[in-house]
């Protein structure tokens, strides 16, 4: 289970921290951003959270918000998981967790 834990809490940090590349590089590439490699692979990493996060908001927001709730759904869902993984190395003991 701690497994499960871990691996879960690597794929929110990963998607977490492409979003977060994502904007920082399209800051510094501009207008050209799409046609740069290295943001074509950022996008690619975040586009299921951009998906998912257009998924769970009402149609009101707008596109260009999305990265952004994306990334805060995905800040509270890493904090849901680090307070399971607490929980659980409470339970089978933190000598087991480390």
């Amino acid at each position: 289970m701690l497994t499960f834990i871990l691996a879960l809490k690597a794929v929110l940090e990963m998607a977490a921290l492409a979003l977060l590349g994502r904007a920082v590089l399209g800051l510094l590439a501009g207008s050209r951003r799409e046609h740069n490699l290295a943001y074509q692979l950022l996008d690619a990493v975040a586009r299921p959270a951009v998906w998912l996060a257009r998924r769970l908001t009402p149609g009101f927001v707008l596109e260009r918000h999305l990265s952004l709730v994306a990334f805060l759904l995905l800040g509270f869902a890493w904090l849901a998981v680090t307070a399971w993984k607490v929980s659980h190395c409470r339970v089978i003991g933190v000598a087991a967790c480390l």
